[in-house]
C-alpha cells in the first residue's frame, strides 16, 4: 500500500498578476531589478561576484540607502539576490580560478580583496522576464530568491561559526551545535503552522501572531498543562532565533513582521534570552506586540504552499476543484473551513450554467451508501448558492425518492409557486437523511442536540412514526437522538423505536 500523504486545509490563493505585483514590490527584488538594471553595461566585481567596495557605495547610494547604518548590508544583499536568481550574471576572466584575492564585500558586509583579474557583471537573462515575461515567470523567480534567503535564515550565525573553526580550518559542527537538517526542519514547522492558521480562519490570519505563542506551538507538549523552567527556556530560545530569522526574511515580503524590543533582550552565558512577561519589569498585562507579532503574507502563502506541494504534501487550493466532477466536489466540501468551502463551491459553479450545475450535483447526491446524506447535504448548501435559472432541473427530481425533499426546500427557499406538498413518508425520509448528514459531519454537537430537541418537541408522535423510515441510516439516528434528547422519556422511546428499526430491517 503507498504511503497516505499529509493533507492540508485548502488555501484562498490571490491571482498570479496580484502575487507579482506583491513580488515586485517586496524591498528584496526591487532592490536587486534596480541594482541588475544599474549592472546592463557591465560592473567590475570580485571573483564569485562580491561588489568592490567603491561600487557598493555607489550602489548603496542608487538605493538611496546611503543614510542608513545598515545600508551597504541592505544594497549587498539584494546584489547577492540578483546574482542568486540570475537577474545579474557573472563573467570570469579567462583563467581564473575564482580563488582570487579581489576587494569587495559580500551580502554577509564582509570584505574581500581586489582581484587581479576582477570579473565583470552584467544584466542577466531573468532581468528581461521581469519586464517581458509573464506573472508566472516573476513568481518564479521570487520563490528562488526566497529560497536562497531561506536557507540563509536556517544557517548559523557567521560569527558563530568562526569561533568555532579549529587551528587547522576546520569547521567543529559539533561544537557549534547546529544540526542543518533539524534547523531547517524547525523553521519549516514553524512557516508550516503560520499556514494551517490562515487556512483554518481566514480572518485570524489577517491578525499577526505573538512570538511566544507561536514559539510555543513548536516546543510545548500538548499534553503539558504547565510548561517547565526547562521548557519556558526552549521557548525563550527559540524566540530569539526566530526573531533574527524573521529579521531576515520579512524583506522578501515572505512575512509581515514585528521585531521584538530589543530591551527585552538579555545576554544569559553567552547566549540570547528573551525576559518572560512575568519577570520582565513592566506588568504581566503589557503590550505583547513588544514580544514579536508575525503574519504570513498572500505571497507568503503562496511560498510555503509551494515547498509543500514540491515535499509531497497535498496542500490544495480554493478554485482546484472547479473543472472536477460533481461528485469529487461533494466529497471533498464536508469538514472544510466555511468560507473556503463556499468559495470553492462559488468557483465550480461559475464554470456552468445553473441549470447544468443543478443537475450535475444531483445525480451526485443520489444513492444509499453511507456518505449519501452527507452528500446530499452538501448538494442542498450548494445549490442554495443557485439561481432561479436553476428551477427545473430541481422540478424534475420531485418525485424522487432521494432527491424529493431537498428539491422541496430549495424551492420554497426561492419563491416558487405550484409546488406539490410532500408526502408524510418524504417528510420522514428527508429528516433521517439530515439527521444523519449532520451526525457524520459534527458527531453529537449541541446543534444537533438542539435539532433533536426541536423535532421531537414539535411532534409527540416523532418516534411512532419514525421507526418505520426506510433509510439505511434509521436505527443508527434513533440510537442517536437517544443519547442527545435530555428528557429520559424522548430518549427511552427513541431508543425503543431504534430497536424497532433494527428488528424491521
Amino acid at each position: 500500500m503507498p504511503e497516505e500523504r499529509p493533507t492540508m486545509p485548502p488555501v484562498r490563493l490571490r491571482t498570479d498578476a496580484e502575487l507579482a505585483r506583491d513580488a515586485l514590490a517586496t524591498p528584496l527584488l526591487a532592490r536587486a531589478v534596480r541594482l541588475a538594471r544599474w549592472a546592463e553595461k557591465g560592473k567590475p566585481v570580485a571573483s564569485g561576484g562580491a561588489l568592490p567596495e567603491g561600487e557598493l557605495r555607489e550602489a548603496t547610494e542608487l538605493l538611496e540607502l546611503a543614510g542608513d547604518e545598515d545600508g551597504p548590508l541592505y544594497a549587498a544583499q539584494a546584489w547577492q539576490l540578483a546574482v542568486d536568481t540570475g537577474l545579474v550574471e557573472i563573467e570570469e576572466p579567462a583563467g581564473a580560478d575564482g580563488d582570487g584575492d579581489g576587494a569587495g564585500v559580500d551580502a554577509n558586509g564582509e570584505a574581500t580583496a581586489e582581484d587581479e583579474f576582477p570579473a565583470v557583471a552584467t544584466s542577466g537573462e531573468e532581468l528581461r522576464l521581469i519586464t517581458e515575461g509573464g506573472p508566472r515567470d516573476v513568481l518564479d523567480i521570487w520563490l528562488d530568491g526566497f529560497e536562497t534567503v531561506l536557507a540563509d535564515a536556517a544557517a548559523p550565525d557567521l560569527s558563530d561559526i568562526a569561533a568555532q573553526i579549529s587551528e587547522s580550518g576546520e569547521l567543529d559542527l559539533d561544537a557549534l551545535d547546529w544540526n542543518p537538517e533539524e534547523e531547517a526542519e524547525f523553521l519549516d514547522g514553524v512557516l508550516g503552522n503560520l499556514y494551517l492558521l490562515t487556512a483554518l480562519d481566514e480572518e485570524a490570519a489577517t491578525a499577526p501572531v505573538p512570538l511566544p505563542a507561536l514559539a510555543a506551538s513548536m516546543i510545548v507538549p500538548e499534553d503539558m498543562d504547565e510548561p517547565t523552567d526547562d521548557i519556558l527556556e526552549e521557548v525563550s530560545e527559540a524566540m530569539v532565533r526566530l526573531d533574527d530569522q524573521f529579521r531576515l526574511l520579512a524583506p522578501t515580503g515572505l512575512v509581515d513582521y514585528q521585531p521584538v524590543d530589543e530591551a527585552l533582550i538579555q545576554e544569559v552565558d553567552g547566549e540570547g534570552r528573551i525576559q518572560e512577561p512575568e519577570t520582565a519589569q513592566e506588568p504581566e498585562d503589557e503590550d505583547v506586540s513588544r514580544y514579536g507579532m508575525v503574519r504570513l503574507t498572500p505571497l507568503g502563502v503562496y511560498a510555503v504552499r509551494a515547498r509543500m506541494l514540491e515535499a509531497g504534501i497535498d496542500a490544495p487550493a480554493v478554485g482546484d476543484l472547479a473543472d472536477k466532477g460533481a461528485g469529487v466536489l461533494l466529497d471533498a466540501l464536508p469538514g472544510r473551513p466555511e468560507p473556503a468551502a463556499q468559495a470553492e463551491a462559488e468557483q465550480w459553479l461559475a464554470r456552468r450554467t445553473p441549470e447544468e450545475a443543478a443537475r450535475e450535483l444531483l445525480a451526485a447526491a443520489r444513492g444509499d451508501d453511507e456518505d449519501a446524506p452527507l452528500r446530499r447535504l452538501t448538494c442542498q448548501q450548494t445549490l442554495s448558492l443557485t439561481g432561479t435559472e436553476a428551477e427545473p432541473a430541481l422540478r424534475e427530481v420531485l418525485d424522487d425518492r432521494h432527491l424529493g425533499g431537498l428539491a422541496r426546500v430549495w424551492l420554497a427557499e426561492h419563491g416558487v409557486t405550484g409546488v406539490p406538498e410532500p408526502s408524510e413518508e418524504m417528510v420522514f425520509w428527508l429528516t433521517v437523511d439530515t439527521l444523519a448528514a449532520q451526525l457524520a459531519s459534527e458527531g453529537d454537537s449541541a446543534e444537533l442536540r438542539d435539532l433533536v430537541r426541536g423535532l421531537v418537541d414539535q411532534s409527540g408522535s416523532f418516534f411512532d412514526s419514525a421507526w418505520r423510515v426506510d433509510h439505511p441510516a434509521t436505527a443508527d439516528v434513533l440510537e442517536a437522538m437517544g443519547r442527545l434528547h435530555p428528557d429520559k422519556k424522548a430518549a427511552k422511546e427513541a431508543r425503543k423505536a431504534a430497536f424497532k428499526a433494527r428488528s424491521r430491517a
